[in-house]
């Protein structure tokens, strides 16, 4: 198959996160079968506006606010015939039922909702909510990809046939460590994304404010200067700031080496297509307390390898954490099963999963 992914960003860009992480793992599984595999995206500061990644062919054209259109014209003119497209959808879709006739898959790793009102200002997020269900209607026949069965929950409340929904898991980029490592003497809590409202720090630090427990929290990740600078001084405010320390982005290496010494990692996210951090803290064996929304549902098994907040609320995540930490044995039960359970996932296996998919879809017209 020649396969043509459209996603506003690829791996390369500085902005992108874990979407364009876990659909190159996919495309590099499709190249290593002998297909061949282009990605359509926009061009960033620096970047060549064409070159190969891993067998895979990467086009850049436009801005992240203009690429949606120059793909029709790339789709239309690149000389290449394509036996199926990816239409990677992040708030806004490529609109490929309006242009392309062949197959057409829609990958989506979360319906934006009320995230576009913790990244877009009055009017606009009315706007985006509102274009989202309109957008879905045209997408009405076309088969959807997506990471949790809780997405899929949603995508049906938004019209699309729960036939038509296809779950694959993201396991992590790591292997499981072999047995439970050393965590650090006192204990230590991690909350690893980028730095935006919508990835919910803010809560993970009034929550750890109000722990009983004593111990430090790392936040690993980068954001703009001004919200962090809001986030040190949440922190002092709430009397906790010789305790957290802000390690900004880090290696792959230091970040899962922060990672197997953390006693737990923390996430609070308006919502996830998956929650890639959890699979990868878990891998370490390192357990979860997350909030209850899509994605962070389906990466923590709540009761075996983290907790699930009943209700999401840094009051409740604060007696969760001074709970677990109170109860050694149920802690350490977490910690074996965050290893096996991310051992039963394998990237070679969720892209044979994938690579079934799209063969399915390339040769149902």
């Amino acid at each position: 198959m020649n396969i043509l992914i459209l996603n506003w960003r690829d791996p390369g860009n500085p902005l992108s996160g874990g979407a364009e992480i876990v659909t190159m793992r996919h495309a590099e599984g499709w190249v290593s079968r002998g297909h061949g595999v282009t990605w359509f995206t926009s061009r960033f500061p620096g970047a060549k506006p064409q070159e190969t990644v891993k067998g895979v062919e990467i086009v850049r054209r436009g801005s992240i606010y203009t690429v949606h259109l120059r793909a029709l014209p790339f789709y239309l003119f690149s000389g290449k015939k394509f036996d199926i497209v990816i239409d990677e959808i992040h708030g806004l879709p490529f609109f490929t039922p309006l242009y392309v006739r062949g197959p057409k898959i829609a990958f989506i790793h979360e319906v934006a909702g009320e995230i576009w009102d913790y990244m877009s200002f009055f009017p606009l997020n009315k706007a985006g909510k509102l274009l989202e269900r309109l957008y879905f209607y045209l997408y009405r026949g076309v088969p959807f990809w997506t990471d949790a069965h809780s997405t899929v929950d949603e995508l049906v409340r938004y019209g699309i046939d729960r036939k038509q929904c296809v779950a694959i898991p993201c396991p992590p980029m790591t292997r499981a460590l072999p047995a439970v490592p050393g965590k650090e003497k006192r204990p230590a809590f991690i909350f690893v994304s980028r730095l935006v409202k919508m990835k919910g720090v803010e809560s993970v630090i009034r929550a750890f404010a109000g722990i009983r427990t004593r111990a430090t929290l790392w936040i690993v990740g980068e954001g703009e200067e001004a919200y962090v600078g809001n986030l040190k001084r949440l922190v002092r405010r709430l009397g906790c700031g010789t305790r957290v320390r802000f390690w900004g982005k880090v290696s792959e290496r230091q970040k899962l080496h922060l990672m197997s010494r953390a006693h737990l990692l923390l996430h609070a996210s308006v919502k996830e297509g998956w929650g890639l951090v959890v699979t990868e803290a878990a891998a370490m064996g390192t357990p979860a307390i997350v909030y209850n929304v899509n994605g962070l549902r389906d990466s923590v098994q709540n009761g075996a390898t983290g907790v699930v907040l009943a209700k999401n609320t840094p009051e409740e995540m604060a007696r969760q954490i001074d709970g677990l930490m109170d109860d050694p044995v149920r802690y350490r039960r977490y910690q074996k099963n965050c290893l096996q359970e991310t051992k039963t996932l394998s990237w070679d296996r969720v892209t044979r999963e994938s690579t079934a998919l799209l063969a399915r879809t390339a040769h149902s017209l």
